[in-house]
């Protein structure tokens, strides 16, 4: 989802409750806060030395302890507030990719994407997951894109990708 798609979601549902699910039928508590927007700047080179760069709206939440138990979520109305003051102060980039931070006692510290969304009544929820890490440069490396691809192979792959003189790793 970009940073365009989640403010104007907001807007359109602000009187509903913002729920995020980070694993299946996990929710972040009651006492979450928005305690910090990140506008970021990626700048990267991957293992095929080809250089890429991106942007991405990290939104921090973070459960308060003093508040556990609290009755209600977030209204979509109040986080919008939260992230116009923060637009107005350091503009965002309305296509950069949104992920919210997040952790708690049993779930570590992660970056998550919106996978999708729902409404449930009065709730609007964000339904969060994990992006596994991949080789940006399967062709160039010679990395099979099937997962499919017969063990032997895979493995002889990517040890001719990643020898000393294949230029990649």
């Amino acid at each position: 989802m970009k940073t365009q798609e989640l403010l104007s979601l907001l807007e359109q549902h602000k009187h509903k409750s913002l729920l995020f699910e980070y694993s299946p039928e996990a929710f972040v508590g009651t006492n979450y806060h928005i305690t910090e927007v990140k506008h970021i700047t990626v700048d990267s080179i991957d293992c095929g030395a080809q250089t890429d760069s991106w942007k991405e709206t990290i939104i921090q939440l973070w459960e308060s302890p003093i508040e556990k138990g609290k009755a209600q979520y977030m209204s979509g109305l109040k986080a919008l507030g939260i992230l116009n003051k923060v637009g107005k102060m350091k503009p965002y980039t309305m296509d950069a990719e949104v992920k919210f931070e997040y952790s708690n006692a049993t779930f570590h510290t992660a970056q998550l994407f919106v996978n999708d969304f729902e409404i449930q009544g009065n709730n609007l929820i964000f339904k969060l997951a994990v992006e596994k890490t991949d080789c940006k440069a399967k062709t160039l490396c010679g990395v099979p894109d099937s997962v499919v691809a017969v063990a032997e192979k895979a493995v002889e792959n990517l040890e001719s990708c990643c020898s000393p003189s294949s230029g990649c790793c």
